[in-house]
């Protein structure tokens, strides 16, 4: 089983972080995935081709990160919840995520990555929110309600 790296981690948000910064530097914008995705879905994308190039990126850089690692997947702990959703289960978990960064507006990247940095109030609120139902939801998970 593949344990914690602090080597690969600090590799990854160092790239999170640079990928943010360029965004915010190159074009003012946050890199908030879910802002980035509605507005590609709701038909803004000939306006601002670069969020169909950012989209098109994060599934590319998985498929990158597979081919010169598989093992970091293959080797991922095997003790996470099954869950079996099936196609409807799916659509409803993608539905209440879209309402949750609705309501919050914004992502956990957006908040998290880039509103943190930027010392947003709205920010420290919504990602403290994101992690007290994440450490909730973890000992739901391992512990039962």
């Amino acid at each position: 089983m593949l344990g914690f790296s602090p080597l690969s981690a600090t590799i990854g948000g160092a790239l999170i972080g640079a990928a943010a910064g360029l965004l915010w530097i190159v074009n003012g914008r946050v890199a908030g995935v879910s802002s980035i995705f509605g507005m590609t879905l709701f038909g803004r994308l000939r306006a601002e081709p670069w969020r169909l190039l950012f989209l098109i990126g994060l599934p590319v850089g998985a498929a990158v990160g597979f081919l010169l690692s598989p093992g970091w997947i293959q080797d991922a702990p095997h003790n996470l919840p099954d869950l079996e959703l099936g196609p409807l289960g799916l659509g409803a978990a993608g539905l209440l995520v879209g309402a949750g960064t609705g309501l919050a507006r914004g992502c956990t990247s957006g908040h998290g990555v880039c509103g943190l940095a930027r010392i947003s109030g709205r920010s420290i609120v919504a990602v403290l929110a994101f992690m007290a139902a994440a450490i909730l939801t973890v000992y739901i998970m391992r512990h039962g309600p």
